[in-house]
């Protein structure tokens, strides 16, 4: 499969997910040129000593060992030895990447990471087996069917979470707030993830969720809101963009969501690295978000798209092309950025072939938003701090860039979250009830076909802030 792009691009851009998904590789930024021109000097000793305990372990280890199984773990821990995004890709993995990029994939349909040796479940992925399982944020996966986690390498737990559809596995589940693990069976499906979900919530009140940042979110996003605005039979009043739990995705589709909302030429984002491919000013123009010979999807929109006011929620779970979007948005002052602080995934993917068949993924540069700030380990602070007292999401217990073994750095000296999440809102504010215990209440999964609940506090306070300030402009 071929991947490439148009204009300044030589190669696809993409912006890489928070952890592994289950079923699914990393989608980053692609690139053809792995060669230098410039000959590196080699470390000879270490060669030698690597060439030394290759042969040691062929002659001495206790079983015989497969010449391709040890090199390639080699490769291996050359790459998870710089930072928590760069690794090697076998055929089966650069495979998954490349065809995860349509939006469509086998597997459980959960974001993951690695703690302590286990599983980390960082977001189930909405409309999938894992998120009907009830599965949340926080959750730590310690055995799949009979086999403990504990030894695994991430790739390695992905792939046995991996399978054919309507074939079922059993997780074991350490819980926070659980006094012992429990079990959930999850029957394998085919993910296909819709990345664009929209729904007018109020009359003039316009809702747009992106849940990844894939192929087709920008031309997604453009007839969404046509959509909303031929439903609304007049401009809307306000819109929120809901980027919560959206781990991130291809790089032009932040740039085509930041250009539906911008105007023309603005600075989405840039990226500065050690070589010159890496240094990218990415703006509001067609040639950065479109395919080759694709029509400008977002020349036929409202003019007034580009006013209206607007509200981006974010949370913990908001990473990399999500940050994009939303520092973008602020550093421009085009919207008002309501939620808790993002994730913090500010480093750039290249995915650098080895053959037709492998790749490694190595981090190659660092994103910044157009006024110069760094997303690395460090996120995008909300104008307006809301904690949803209902969410599944723990943001107390949530895993973060700054929490990853080895991660780069803030190049600003930043390399900091914060220690204590915003007080979630009492219940007699939001209108609900605590259970006696004192617990929050459960919050059900959508049904089928819905968009978003009605209860959902963090949506209804972006609403009431989107009234307020349509009230102040008619006054």
């Amino acid at each position: 499969m071929k991947l490439n792009m148009a204009g300044q691009y030589g190669k696809l851009i993409m912006a890489s997910f928070v952890g592994l998904v289950a079923g699914f590789a990393l989608t980053l930024n692609f690139s053809a040129q792995a060669d230098k021109d410039a000959p590196i000097p080699l470390p000879v000793k270490e060669l030698r000593a690597f060439t030394d305990v290759f042969a040691r372990i062929k002659s001495d280890y206790v079983e015989p060992v497969d010449d391709k199984k040890l090199i390639t773990g080699a490769i291996n821990g050359m790459l998870s030895s710089l930072d928590p995004h760069s690794a090697y890709l076998n055929e089966e993995d650069f495979k998954d990447l490349q065809v995860g990029t349509q939006g469509e994939f086998g597997g459980l349909g959960i974001e993951v990471g690695m703690e302590d040796g286990f599983v980390k479940v960082v977001s189930p992925i909405e409309d999938t087996p894992a998120y009907r399982a009830g599965l949340k944020s926080g959750d730590l996966v310690i055995k799949l069917d009979e086999t403990p986690v504990k030894g695994m390498t991430l790739n390695e737990a992905v792939k046995r979470m991996r399978g054919k559809p309507g074939s079922q596995i059993d997780l074991t589940i350490l819980r926070k707030g659980e006094q012992k693990p429990f079990t959930v069976k999850i029957t394998r499906a085919v993910i296909k993830i819709k990345s664009v979900k929209f729904k007018l919530v109020e009359p003039g009140y316009g809702y747009v969720r992106v849940t990844q940042f894939q192929e087709h979110t920008g031309e997604l996003l453009a007839e969404a809101l046509q959509k909303l605005y031929k439903d609304n039979k007049e401009p809307l009043k306000g819109l929120v963009l809901d980027l919560r739990n959206d781990p991130g995705g291809l790089l032009n589709g932040a740039v085509a969501v930041g250009a539906a909302f911008l105007k023309p030429d603005s600075l989405v984002v840039y990226t500065e690295g050690r070589t010159d491919d890496a240094k990218m000013r990415l703006t509001a123009s067609h040639e950065n978000y479109l395919r080759p010979m694709q029509a400008d999807y977002l020349k036929g929109l409202p003019e007034s798209v580009k006013t209206v006011p607007m509200v981006v929620l974010v949370n913990g779970g908001s990473a990399s092309a999500s940050e994009i979007v939303a520092g973008a948005l602020q550093d421009h002052k085009r919207a008002v950025i309501m939620g808790t602080q993002t994730f913090g995934k500010g480093s750039v993917q290249t995915i650098l072939p080895l053959n037709s068949d492998t790749a490694i993924k190595l981090t190659t540069a660092r994103y910044f938003t157009p006024s110069g700030r760094s997303i690395q380990a460090k996120g995008i602070e909300p104008d307006i701090k809301v904690e949803d007292p209902n969410s599944p999401v723990d943001e107390d217990f949530s895993i973060r860039e700054a929490d990853l073994a080895k991660h780069l750095e803030n190049p600003d000296g930043e390399d900091v979250m914060p220690t204590k999440p915003v007080e979630p809102a009492k219940a007699h504010e939001k209108g609900g009830k605590e259970d006696k215990g004192g617990k929050k209440p459960e919050v059900k999964p959508l049904e089928p076909g819905e968009v978003v609940s009605k209860n959902d506090y963090q949506v209804n306070q972006a609403l009431n802030l989107l009234k307020g300030i349509s009230i102040i402009q008619g006054k």
